[in-house]
């Protein structure tokens, strides 16, 4: 079977700090059309590095060696124009973080229906009608209302799913996906996995899968090629890779995953934060007057108590109301009802006046490139807290400080000057729970801290975060649609579906004995995602 894409001996430096750093070392692989080849392995180890290269994505201080060919032509000769041809059409690419990749400034449809009417020629009524279809092929509800919508009115798993209506809208005969489902929820994942699948085998499409879920490789991949420190250690059928694994560090890969249970919780213990009767509600509008004409119903009517040093973790689907009602409980959105932190009633607070609380209320977001300055150094990313909520503190022990928390979540203090575009997405992710852990906050809002985490960085992440909590006595709101994670961190579960709570609870009774049709409906997805064979001892 002729090879579709054919990289040869490829090898990336990038020069740092006046070091040369090696990203890719002589690797080479094969895709047939029709066929899947998954790049797994954990964060910084070359995948995306590798992807991007394919399609001459990567900065100008990046150094290529090898040849990727397409279709028999090398990638890496044609001029700007001819790959500009390419992009979009013959070869897509859905990227990891949906929020850096959507133009802000950009409606929905404007952004999937653009690839159509440059690759295509389609006029404006076809291109908005075939976007319509794409939008409701990937799943999102309602989708003719939120053609008009800009990215940041949309969830996290909703623009993941428009980044890949944008990828599919020209018919590729490659695909790129680098980590396509980070952002998504089980039920959803399993609908964009199918689609994808059943894509594939209409148009004969290949496929290079980047991920770090091996649940979604033994789904998705015909063979799967292991990376680490920029190498290929081990290729192979996935059938044989995980019946099998040969190397010892793919046998750490499958063995890796989120154990242990939260910290004991104490009934008695002060509440930290509680809501009463929440609700968001955003206006839609329509005409050439803008009338309101109803309301997307974000958070309806949601009450919870968190008690201090518990974890309450929020699950529910993409679109739920969890990321909403995160940003309501700390005042970032705008809502009606009660909102009390350490019985203090911050609802009625203005913005300046809940400056002070800043320190103590703190989110990890779930783009964590969207949330980094590219402009900033990392020293002074993490440090950037400090300086307003504790100015008494000298130069000196800001960095001490800096440094301590570096080292806490698994980075290297020498990398406080080098910027955000220089790590992998998990890495990043590390560096934003680094500034908001440096300010030892009393509630700290996780909006999926580990979706963009490989396994065993998503299990020493946990681990770090059960750490902190008894350390400092932590309050953590923990959203997340990897219910694995939540059961090894939540004391209480919220199962949230339409922006309401459909079950609340113990952990263990949510887990064992769900008893709404939807949370056992959520368990089944992922149970079913997950059902990877343990590896050999």
């Amino acid at each position: 079977m002729s090879a579709l894409l054919a990289v040869e001996n490829l090898t990336i430096d990038f020069r740092v700090d006046e070091r040369v750093v090696q990203a890719v070392k002589n690797i080479s692989f094969e895709i047939a059309a029709g066929r899947t080849l998954a790049l797994v392995g954990e964060s910084g180890s070359g995948k995306s590095v590798t992807a991007a290269s394919i399609l001459r994505l990567l900065p100008a201080s990046a150094r290529i060696s090898g040849r990727t060919l397409f279709k028999g032509t090398d990638l890496g000769a044609v001029s700007d124009r001819d790959l500009r041809s390419i992009r979009g059409k013959s070869i897509s690419m859905v990227f990891q973080e949906p929020m850096s990749s959507l133009n802000p400034l950009h409606t929905i449809e404007r952004q999937v229906s653009e690839a159509l009417r440059i690759h295509m020629g389609l006029g404006k009524a076809a291109a908005r009608r075939r976007t319509l279809d794409l939008l409701e092929e990937v799943g999102i509800a309602d989708a003719a209302s939120r053609l008009d919508a800009y990215p940041h009115q949309l969830s996290g798993g909703q623009r993941q799913r428009v980044m890949i209506a944008m990828a599919l809208a020209n018919e590729p005969e490659l695909l790129i996906a680098d980590e396509p489902t980070t952002a998504l929820d089980v039920t959803v994942q399993a609908q964009i996995l199918a689609l994808l699948k059943s894509l594939q085998k209409k148009r004969g499409m290949a496929m290079l899968f980047i991920t770090h879920d091996l649940g979604i490789v033994r789904e998705m991949a015909d063979e799967v090629c292991v990376m680490t420190a920029g190498e290929i250690v081990e290729r192979g059928p996935t059938a044989r890779i995980f019946a099998d694994p040969q190397h010892p560090y793919t046998r750490h890969l499958l063995a890796a995953e989120p154990r242990g249970l939260p910290p004991a919780a104490n009934a008695s213990a002060p509440v930290v934060i509680e809501a009463t009767d929440l609700r968001v509600w955003f206006p839609i509008k329509r005409g050439v007057l803008r009338r309101v004409v109803g309301h997307i119903k974000a958070v309806d009517d949601v009450s919870l108590v968190v008690r201090a040093g518990q974890t309450l973790g929020i699950v529910g689907e993409s679109g739920s109301g969890k990321t909403t009602l995160g940003r309501a409980l700390l005042r970032l959105v705008s809502s009606e009802g009660r909102i009390a932190f350490v019985s203090d009633d911050i609802q009625t607070r203005s913005w300046a006046q809940m400056r002070p609380l800043r320190k103590n209320l703190q989110i990890v977001f779930q783009d964590p490139f969207g949330s980094l300055s590219p402009r900033m150094p990392i020293g002074e990313i993490v440090a950037e807290g400090l300086g307003v909520h504790m100015p008494e503190l000298s130069a000196g022990e800001r960095q001490r400080r800096v440094e301590q928390v570096l080292t806490e979540v698994g980075l290297d203090p020498a990398i406080a000057s080098r910027y955000p575009h220089e790590f992998s997405g998990g890495q990043r992710q590390r560096i934003a729970i680094a500034r908001a852990m440096v300010l030892e906050p009393r509630l700290v809002v996780l909006d999926e801290p580990t979706s963009a985490l490989d396994m065993s960085v998503q299990a020493q992440v946990v681990d770090l975060l059960r750490e902190l909590q008894q350390r400092h006595g932590l309050t953590y709101l923990f959203i997340s649609h990897d219910l694995r994670v939540v059961r090894a961190l939540a004391n209480d579960v919220l199962v949230m579906k339409d922006g309401k709570v459909v079950e609340s609870g113990p952990a263990a009774q949510i887990f064992d004995a769900p008893r709404s049709p939807y949370t056992q409906a959520l368990m089944a997805a992922a149970l079913h995602s997950r059902a990877t064979p343990p590896p050999p001892a």
